[in-house]
């Protein structure tokens, strides 16, 4: 079983349990999914440039992703309806925990000058959305061998409904916040 999810059975999810005063142990706030997220931008007609960042992103998630299309045609922007624009990867489960503890513990540290995920990255909701200017933070990523260097956006969705409750969630599992200064 994975490291994360035990921890969160065993440690977590009594404490938050506790901290806020929840009767139900079905309403303790828990991951629910992780969406990793990249948009091609300009190299949307570039086949070669959509299939690296496939492969990229199939290397760090251990998943193929959606491939995600135009809605609509925008000239502005040279856009065709049905353009490949992005690329999409939902993880849930194990691969869910697994990621979560592999983000936390070896990809954070690992980016520059990295001080700590700002608080204001929850969301009302208690979801933490992160934005990578780099994808060879990741450790499946090896830097030689990368051609195009693309950012990349994880999003932690929570099953909570208060910026406290996912906050605490997030802290409690590892995610290391900014200190606050008094």
């Amino acid at each position: 079983m994975n490291v994360l999810k035990e921890q969160y059975k065993k440690d977590i999810a009594p404490q938050l349990k506790k901290e806020f005063e929840i009767k139900n142990a079905m309403a303790v706030p828990k991951l629910t999914k992780i969406t990793v997220n990249v948009g091609v931008g300009r190299a949307a007609g570039d086949k070669k440039v959509i299939e690296n960042v496939v492969s990229n992103i199939t290397r760090i998630t251990g998943q193929k992703p959606v491939l995600v299309k135009a809605r609509k045609s925008i000239s502005n922007f040279k856009l065709r309806e049905g353009m490949i624009v992005g690329v999409m990867v939902t993880l849930r489960g194990k691969s869910m925990y697994d990621f979560m503890y592999k983000l936390v513990n070896i990809t954070l540290p690992r980016v520059r000058d990295f001080q700590g995920i700002d608080p204001k990255a929850v969301d009302t909701d208690g979801n933490l959305n992160i934005g990578f200017k780099e994808h060879i933070v990741f450790p499946e990523i090896s830097s030689d061998e990368v051609e195009r260097v693309h950012g990349l956006e994880v999003a932690v969705t929570t099953s909570t409904t208060s910026r406290e409750q996912g906050y605490r969630l997030l802290e409690l599992m590892g995610v290391p916040f900014k200190k606050k200064n008094k």
